[in-house]
C-alpha cells in the first residue's frame, strides 16, 4: 500500500503519453520522416524539463521520497559512444515503431504484437547487463 503513489503516478503517465499520441505509430513515423514538429516538441519539452529538474537535483531542491538528497554521478564524455548509443536506440525504435516507455502503453490500448518488442527489450537490457563490465566506459 505504502507505493500506491508511484503506480497512480505511472498511471497517469500513461494517459498523458495516450492523450498526446506519444504511442501513436503515425507520429513516430511522421517524425522521422520530418513531416511533423508534433513529436520533436514533446521531446525537447522533456530535455528541457530534464535539465531543470537535474538543476534542482543538484542543488537539493528535491529530494527523494526518503528526504535524502539526490546524488548524481558526473558521466564520462565521449562522442564515439553517444553517437553508436543514440543510433542503436533510435534505430530500434524506428524498427519497433514505439520508445520503451509507451511500449507498455500499448498494451493498455489492445496491441499485444507490442509483447514481442518489449520481450526483445528485456533480452537486450540482460545482455548488457552481462555485458557492461567488459564494455569500454
Amino acid at each position: 500500500m505504502k507505493n500506491i503513489k508511484f503506480l497512480i503516478i505511472g498511471v497517469l503517465f500513461g494517459i498523458i503519453l495516450s492523450k498526446s499520441e506519444v504511442v501513436s505509430w503515425y507520429r513516430i513515423y511522421e517524425m522521422f520522416k520530418f513531416k511533423s514538429f508534433h513529436m520533436f516538441g514533446i521531446i525537447g519539452s522533456a530535455v528541457v524539463l530534464s535539465m531543470l529538474f537535474m538543476q534542482l537535483f543538484k542543488n537539493g531542491t528535491i529530494k527523494n521520497y526518503l528526504g535524502q538528497n539526490i546524488i548524481t554521478k558526473e558521466k564520462k564524455k565521449g562522442v564515439i559512444r553517444t553517437l553508436l548509443g543514440g543510433t542503436i536506440f533510435g534505430l530500434g525504435w524506428a524498427l519497433a515503431g514505439a520508445c520503451p516507455g509507451p511500449m507498455f502503453v500499448l498494451i493498455g490500448h489492445g496491441i499485444t504484437a507490442i509483447l514481442i518488442v518489449i520481450l526483445g527489450a528485456v533480452i537486450g537490457a540482460f545482455v548488457y547487463g552481462l555485458l557492461s563490465k567488459k564494455l569500454p566506459n
